[in-house]
């Protein structure tokens, strides 16, 4: 195996589980570590060059990044980053100083937006400060997307969103066009404009054709749609009786918005198992601390009614059986069918893509599904200046994803209208430096310890069940978010190996508490993986393999398992290791082009 090469940014990243894992790659150990200081306003920058939404991803982010982190190597919990986020958000106070300066000048180039969700206001944030003209279309009243119309107020306060849109908007050059839907690409391309931008998301929600659909329709509701009416106020109550259909966490927002609604009975009515619904652990969780039931292994056969009313839902009891590849599939149970009476149906079984809109004769492709051919890595489509980000470019996914499109979208627009290769992608920028204040001394904490996960406060649930648009998450506190904060394991401070320093001594071998570093012969890397002190079956994560030592041995760090917490370095009388911080500045539009 040859050593390891550690000069691009790549290598380092990856040792950063958590900004890894996040697809906007936010500096997660950075942000953690101001907050621990009480630098709340830098820590909340720091999130908003990334993921543009911090008040809005500290509350409703999948979290991509927590089964990731480090502290999961060592204790049961990982660090609560989202929550975290949340904790910078809440205690910032006035950024607005912080905030780029609207651009000095219009750039002379026009771009159109379909749709106002995350996708498309972070290509707008990316864009605005470069004297872009940038019109936001979106057929609703307010701004914001699903953000707005599908995150329910008890888990997302408008107030949150309002603030967060708000700076985009107050960046310059940014037109919102709300309540103005667009009928027709052709048209929107007529209007001149240099590049257009779809971010429209997966509006459709699927439905079920079962008997009884048309007959019962009046009590059958499309769970994203019913979301948004409660939340621009076009419905107030629901049926004492609900069942929700599927297993994500749309069907979770709606079982806990009908309890708030008048639902007394709600069941959550799901065809796989428990462990395999597409909802996040913590939507369960939340739901079933609200006293809503969810019922498994059950598929739906057919709507009920009775003189045009539905009077409930009838089920089929399945089971999973495994075939000799572990591919899954339900059979019936052999049980009787089961039947739920409700007053009122809520379908949450997925949502689907809808460009009615768009002509199919403008060179736009689109594949077998009715999508958009777009290219993943520029998220350009076969139309040159059109371009697709978020639901709108690969099918619904969150947040995060679609701030993530959002960036590499601008960067692609940039480009384009600059006229460079949009295929060519600017490298990030990282750094590496060293934290040493003394021979036992660092800029950073570096104690490992056992602390468990701290748990975030909740508004008591007979008041939370009260009023549909009280948030039920209080948040940490400034004590709650410190304590929480310096369960982070600093993984962006690396351990640096210095080859010609070394004398072999073994030392950081011996104080190593997770028998991560090897000094052993040379081999290929499936062979050398399974006769390190501690063996490393990770294959994910790579092994920090030295050069040639004097004696011919090689040093081999497992990354897997190293906690970062610098005892090596402590211990090397030589300072061949050294703890040194890693910062990576993701490529954004302004860094895009050769000409700025």
């Amino acid at each position: 195996m040859q050593r390891t090469r550690t000069e691009g940014p790549d290598y380092f990243h990856k040792v950063v589980d958590c900004q890894w894992a996040c697809p906007a790659h936010t500096p997660v150990p950075e942000y953690i570590r101001l907050i621990a200081e009480g630098r709340y306003a830098d820590a909340y920058m720091i999130n908003w060059r990334s993921n543009v939404f911090p008040g809005v991803l500290g509350r409703t982010c999948d979290r991509p990044c927590e089964p990731a982190c480090r502290r999961g190597r060592v204790e049961e919990e990982p660090v609560a980053i989202c929550r975290l986020k949340r904790v910078a958000a809440d205690n910032k106070g006035d950024v607005a100083a912080l905030m780029p300066p609207p651009a000095m000048a219009e750039n002379g180039r026009r771009i159109a937006l379909v749709g106002c969700g995350p996708a498309s206001l972070t290509v707008a944030r990316d864009l605005a400060p470069l004297g872009y003209r940038l019109t936001l279309f979106d057929a609703e009243a307010k701004s914001g997307g699903m953000i707005r119309s599908q995150i329910p107020r008890f888990r997302l306060p408008e107030a949150v969103i309002d603030e967060e849109v708000g700076y985009v908007t107050a960046l310059g050059g940014v037109e919102l066009r709300l309540g103005e839907r667009v009928d027709s690409l052709r048209a929107l391309l007529a209007e001149g404009y240099d590049a257009v931008f779809v971010g429209s998301g997966a509006p459709r929600g699927r439905d079920l054709e079962l008997p009884g659909r048309a007959e019962a329709a009046a009590n059958i509701h499309i769970g994203i749609d019913w979301l948004s009416s409660v939340s621009f106020g076009h419905v107030d109550r629901i049926g004492r009786r609900v069942i929700v259909l599927g297993g994500g966490n749309t069907a979770m927002d709606c079982c806990r918005t009908s309890r708030r609604l008048g639902g007394e009975d709600v069941k959550v009515i799901v065809r796989s198992g428990f462990e395999e619904m597409k909802a996040s652990p913590w939507e369960k969780e939340d739901a079933l601390h609200e006293d809503i039931p969810i019922l498994n292994y059950r598929v739906p056969k057919a709507f009920t009614h009775e003189g045009g009313r539905l009077t409930g839902v009838l089920f089929e009891v399945v089971e999973a059986r495994y075939d000799d590849m572990g591919r899954r599939r339900l059979v019936p149970s052999g049980a009787p069918d089961e039947h739920y009476e409700c007053d009122d149906v809520l379908v949450a079984v997925g949502q689907e893509n809808a460009f009615p809109w768009i002509e199919r004769d403008l060179g736009l492709e689109f594949d077998e599904w009715g999508m958009p051919v777009v290219d993943p890595v520029t998220f350009r489509s076969t139309l040159p200046n059109v371009f697709f980000g978020g639901d709108a470019a690969f099918g619904p996914k969150n947040i995060i994803w679609a701030v993530a499109h959002g960036h590499e979208a601008a960067v692609s627009i940039h480009r384009f209208c600059e006229g460079e290769d949009v295929a060519v992608r600017p490298p990030p920028g990282a750094s590496l430096v060293s934290q040493k204040m003394g021979i036992h001394e660092w800029s950073y904490d570096n104690d490992v310890s056992n602390d468990r996960r701290y748990r975030v406060p909740l508004r008591p649930k007979v008041e939370a069940l009260r009023d549909v648009r009280l948030e039920v998450e209080l948040g940490f506190d400034r004590d709650l978010g410190l304590k929480e904060a310096q369960r982070c394991l600093n993984c962006d401070v690396q351990t640096v190996f210095a080859d010609p320093l070394c004398i072999e001594c073994d030392a950081c071998v011996d104080i190593c508490p997770m028998d991560c570093i090897t000094f052993t012969e040379p081999g290929e890397e499936g062979e050398l993986r399974t006769r390190l002190k501690a063996p490393a079956p990770n294959l994910t994560q790579d092994l920090y393999v030295s050069g040639a030592l004097p004696t011919g041995r090689v040093m081999v760090k497992d990354e897997d398992v190293c906690l970062h917490c610098g005892l090596c370095a402590e211990r090397c009388p030589t300072g061949a290791w050294d703890m040194q911080k890693f910062y990576l500045e993701v490529t954004h539009a302004e860094h895009a082009c050769q000409s700025r």
